[in-house]
């Protein structure tokens, strides 16, 4: 009877473990989709991680707003609402999405029309995930697309640089969840980019690269990586008052699109730059030269603490990335790119090691 009892308790821990196991990790997407917006949030107990818009397929036809929803536990994803435009065309690519205050908020982003000249976004949404309604909010002053945004004291929402109607802008917008008001910080110092990738760990905001635009007489616009990284110190009685200043760069190679989280490894806060290409492309994944574009599996990992970037190994390759997400101190990217500029939908696990 008691190696019954023993054999039937072992049972039940495995299956625990293998229930939690299984709540952890989070299923593909129901199907391709690339620069899509992505963010999670936890709300009583229950985590809900959510996709807004991107591209299906590498033909611009395929840029879409669909949503999906994912509540942690779950055997698959769920379709929520479309996300609302105000544009002629719906579709949208490119756009920022953070979670505060148990909604997702989602800004920016930008439509491709038939001649390829695009469309920026100038509408912003907050998404509850539990009524699964969309809120309009006051629209951005300078819209942008593939801008790169981090949120501070639950309150505020910086959005760094980006591509304006004119070029890239070297503005930070800060919405105030609390006044719904929009206004304008210190300016980012760096050359002005899209692509470029920001995460904030206390009061430190560190972005680094993107892509600028090379115009020449009569041609399209050839887009060259930036390399560089710029470290934001927010003023605590000042949220609009940013000290920039510029750190070295982790490789001298810059990258563009890359995803961007601050989390602890092996005990050290980290910030941490995962992913992403050294060949800036367009949203169906060609450069300007029209090769495709390749993905790297290069991590960097800078310690706010110790002022330095420490050496990460490398994991899996994957660009055209707006977030990472963290669960149960796992990093997960949803979609992307990989080899051969395919679009995908995997959520693929990233494990961070130090070397």
């Amino acid at each position: 009877m008691l190696l019954k009892s023993i054999s039937y308790l072992s049972n039940l821990a495995a299956a625990a473990t293998c229930f939690a196991l299984s709540a952890s990790a989070i299923p593909n997407l129901p199907e391709p989709v690339s620069s899509n917006a992505v963010a999670s949030t936890t709300i009583r107990g229950k985590t809900y991680i959510a996709s807004f818009g991107g591209i299906s397929t590498n033909n611009q036809s395929d840029i879409h707003n669909k949503a999906w929803l994912y509540t942690v536990g779950d055997f698959n994803w769920q379709s929520a609402p479309a996300l609302p435009s105000q544009q002629q065309l719906s579709g949208r690519l490119g756009a920022s999405a953070v979670a505060l205050n148990s909604n997702f908020f989602i800004f920016g982003g930008y439509s491709v029309n038939a001649n390829g000249s695009v469309q920026n976004a100038t509408d912003s949404y907050r998404f509850d995930p539990i009524n699964k309604r969309y809120t309009r909010l006051n629209d951005i002053p300078v819209p942008v697309s593939n801008s790169t945004a981090v949120t501070y004291q639950n309150r505020y929402i910086y959005l760094i640089s980006g591509s304006g109607e004119y070029g890239n802008v070297n503005v930070v917008q800060v919405f105030d969840n609390f006044t719904q008001r929009w206004s304008q910080a210190t300016p980012y110092i760096g050359k002005p980019a899209s692509g470029l990738s920001a995460t904030i760990l206390g009061n430190h905001i560190l972005a680094c690269d993107g892509a600028v635009a090379i115009y020449g007489e009569n041609k399209a616009p050839l887009l060259k990586n930036v390399a560089a990284c710029y470290l934001g110190e927010i003023n605590i009685a000042n949220p609009n008052d940013i000290h920039w200043q510029h750190i070295s760069h982790p490789t001298g190679e810059g990258r563009y699109r890359m995803a961007s989280i601050s989390s602890k490894i092996n005990n050290k806060e980290l910030m941490l730059f995962i992913g992403g290409t050294t060949e800036p492309h367009r949203y169906n994944g060609l450069t300007s030269s029209l090769a495709k574009a390749k993905p790297s599996a290069k991590v960097w990992a800078y310690s706010l603490a110790e002022k330095r970037w420490l050496a990460v190994k490398d994991t899996h390759a994957v660009m055209d990335l707006r977030a990472i997400i963290e669960l149960n101190a796992n990093l997960y990217s949803i979609g992307g790119m990989t080899d051969n500029a395919t679009i995908s939908d995997n959520v693929i696990q990233h494990e961070i090691k130090l070397q």
